[in-house]
């Protein structure tokens, strides 16, 4: 049955899909430049086998009791994808498949702007890379942390659930931390990093309070930390930040930011005008400057896209500067651009 799923991902692969979604009792569900599409024809008992295919019998075992099982999973064709395994609708199986890609890519194949290649020589401090789920933050970041492999000897750790891009090291020493295999949690794994003498640190998820706060104190102690939030924009972002620390510590968690965060890169991804080249990424861009820095210090964050809008001599960009550039250059249509701000009034008059 291992070959039945490997042929699903080869075509999935060969359609330029970024994902799979198997159900058993449902047709498999395959997103193409961000639309599901159906195809039917695959029997329930097939399906259900073909999700069972890609587990071990440790993982089958925890699925038995369950548990969501999270796993990277590599094709026979070596395709690497990360995997979530869940029950639905009364313990029928269902599993969602990302389709990573083999190669890291550079910043010119993601159109990264200049501004995100600068944050990389940061030697210490936080960087986050937000968006929605699905908006590329992982292979932003992982393009980030290759750039930082190719350009400096450093020791850079990942912590990652499930680990999904292999690095070669090259100036660099890695070493790559997956949840649940290497690592019990990420707070775990975050606490015994800072025993293990990293320069660099990407924390693939900052999900709660506590990976939020170790993050912070790596920073702080003079490391370079790289992480994921699922926040849109970068002022929700230091907003979404401070609400998770209780209303005693904002204050001092205010400051630490202040003081340490080097710049959010905000994403989405979006539909081209040309179908054919299936969908491209807008990115808002913050660089915690002094007059941001004071804003988030004051508790004025509501200020930090004003600062953006007026420094984009700095490399900063508010979203809808992102659109603006997109629909103006045909990347995407103006009905995209719309459709995705923040701002739609505004983006109409920049128009």
């Amino acid at each position: 049955m291992s070959t039945k799923i490997d042929q699903l991902i080869n075509m999935a692969r060969n359609k330029n899909a970024s994902d799979i979604h198997l159900t058993v009792g449902a047709p498999i569900s395959i997103r193409i430049n961000g639309e599901l599409k159906k195809f039917d024809g695959v029997s329930e008992e097939d399906v259900h086998k073909m999700i069972l295919s890609m587990l071990t019998a440790e993982q089958e075992k925890k699925l038995g009791e369950n548990i969501d099982i999270d796993f990277s999973f590599t094709a026979s064709s070596g395709g690497r994808q990360r995997v979530n395994v869940y029950h639905q609708n009364g313990g029928k199986l269902a599993a969602a498949i990302r389709l990573l890609n083999e190669q890291i890519p550079s910043f010119k194949d993601i159109c990264l702007p200049k501004a995100a290649i600068e944050l990389t020589k940061e030697m210490k401090g936080l960087i986050l890379v937000t968006g929605p789920t699905g908006s590329g933050k992982s292979t932003t970041l992982a393009t980030m942390v290759d750039q930082i492999n190719v350009t400096r000897a450093c020791h850079i750790l990942t912590i990652e659930d499930p680990v999904e891009y292999i690095y070669e090291p090259k100036l660099a020493t890695i070493h790559q931390r997956e949840i649940g295999t290497d690592v019990r949690t990420f707070n775990d794994a975050l606490r015994s990093g800072l025993r293990e003498n990293p320069d660099v640190i990407l924390v693939g998820e900052m999900r709660d309070f506590e990976t939020i706060r170790l993050a912070i104190t790596a920073a702080e102690t003079g490391h370079l930390v790289l992480g994921t939030l699922h926040t849109t924009g970068a002022a929700q972002t230091v907003n979404r930040i401070i609400d998770v620390f209780p209303s005693e510590e904002q204050n001092q968690i205010r400051m630490q930011l202040s003081q340490n965060l080097r710049g959010v890169i905000s994403q989405m991804l979006l539909p081209c005008a040309n179908t054919e080249r299936g969908r491209t990424a807008a990115f808002e861009i913050l660089i915690n400057i002094d007059a941001c820095a004071n804003n988030i210090r004051t508790e004025k964050t509501h200020l930090i896209e004003q600062v953006m809008a007026s420094n984009v001599q700095m490399g900063m960009r508010t979203m809808n500067e992102s659109l603006k550039r997109l629909a103006r250059d045909g990347t995407i249509t103006r009905d995209v651009a719309l459709t995705y701000s923040p701002d739609k009034d505004e983006l109409k008059k920049m128009l």
